[in-house]
């Protein structure tokens, strides 16, 4: 992308008006080594420096909202619920033992 596209970009997609854009090229560490000894060079990647507009501040948009919590019918996680549910009954201490666990059998 070039310095236009990046403006053109952020102006269009996120309505920030931007002030200058610089970039530069990020060259790929050279360090790793594959089974046969040989360099392995990772790929280079551009890094843009965006400033923006005087008196303009950015707060990234929300593009995964919280959807509704309520499980559909028969889907897992009202499987799991209606489970853990069943288990934590299951769990509970008998009132007619009086406070005595299970492990002393009657």
């Amino acid at each position: 992308m070039t310095k236009c596209d990046i403006k053109n970009y952020l102006e269009n997609i996120y309505n920030v008006p931007v002030g200058a854009v610089r970039t530069r090229i990020q060259f790929g560490s050279n360090k790793k080594r594959n089974h046969r000894n040989q360099k392995i060079k990772q790929p280079d990647y551009k890094v843009a420096y965006v400033q923006l507009a005087q008196g303009q501040t950015f707060s990234f948009p929300d593009v995964f909202p919280e959807k509704d919590k309520t499980p559909e019918e028969g889907s897992m996680e009202e499987m799991e619920q209606k489970f853990m549910e069943d288990e934590k009954q299951r769990q509970k201490l008998d009132p007619r033992r009086g406070g005595v666990t299970e492990w002393f059998g009657l």
